[in-house]
């Protein structure tokens, strides 16, 4: 396991084991004693987890990167680096299988998905210090050559798309996508043009979503992202913004006989943005 080589010459570090608790926490570990940008990688996990505390299946032959930061940005920007993540890896795997494109898609807030299953899921975990200085671990867990079964949700793996790739190759396009792309974030004051290269790779505007935000269930189309990240889904009581929640997509055949409907239902201004 290797950085990619401007990953390398941005002053980032890597750990690879074979076998870990979480990453995430590692790399926790590793920047509040001092280092920053800093990558733990393992072969598997032990404790791998996924957002609300639900379990992260870690068998051998997958990915598990952690990348530690110390004070990234303000932290009211921090909740943005997902999206820095979410373009970094859909960027990594179409480099390294470009048939891909147009099927390896982003589904907010944080997974990516290839023909609408699930193939790699993104959590950000961070500690605040006594001194006020705030460390993240952004974690991201890819199904590269297996996926985990009788789940109840549509996943995937790399392997069933592109059966050359392998979790150390994926890693060093990662890291690479990831160190260009925390330039472009600049602080958070570059996010506009991580979000319109995120919108590019998300599913298309129109894709029929039910989300579950803390309190309810919300039925209807993706409008986009807005300018603080924010889920904007299309009802037929007007856009909404969703701040936080869950997102399920319908099955791929039903989305696909009814893009068009969906299409034409947002407004003009909104499929625009």
């Amino acid at each position: 396991m290797k950085l990619g080589a401007q990953a390398a010459a941005d002053g980032f570090s890597l750990a690879h084991v074979a076998s870990i608790g979480s990453t995430s926490t590692a790399a926790l570990e590793v920047v509040q004693a001092g280092r920053n940008r800093h990558w733990v990688v393992a072969d598997e996990q032990t404790s791998g987890r996924g957002r609300h505390g639900r379990a992260w299946a870690s068998p051998p032959g997958n990915l598990y990167a952690s990348l530690g930061l110390k004070a990234p940005c303000p932290p009211s920007q921090a909740p943005r680096l997902g999206f820095v993540a979410g373009l970094s890896l859909i960027e990594a795997i179409l480099e390294l299988a470009p048939h891909l494109g147009g099927r390896a898609r982003l589904k907010w807030p944080n997974d990516g998905l290839i023909d609408h299953a699930k193939c790699a899921g993104i959590l950000i975990e961070g500690a605040i210090l006594p001194d006020g200085v705030q460390h993240l671990a952004i974690g991201i867990g890819v199904n590269v050559a297996t996926a985990p079964e009788n789940i109840g949700r549509n996943v995937s793996a790399l392997a069933r798309y592109a059966p050359d790739i392998n979790a150390a190759a994926l890693f060093v396009a990662l890291s690479a996508r990831m160190s260009h792309n925390l330039t472009l974030f600049a602080d958070g004051s570059g996010f506009g043009e991580i979000r319109s290269a995120w919108l590019a790779h998300a599913l298309p505007i129109g894709e029929r979503l039910r989300v579950r935000p803390p309190q309810g269930e919300l039925n209807g189309i993706f409008a986009g992202i807005d300018e603080a990240g924010h889920l904007l889904l299309g009802t037929d009581h007007g856009v909404e913004t969703i701040m936080v929640g869950d997102v399920f997509l319908e099955p791929l055949g039903q989305a696909a006989e009814k893009a068009a409907e969906r299409q034409s239902a947002i407004p003009a201004a909104e499929r625009m943005k």
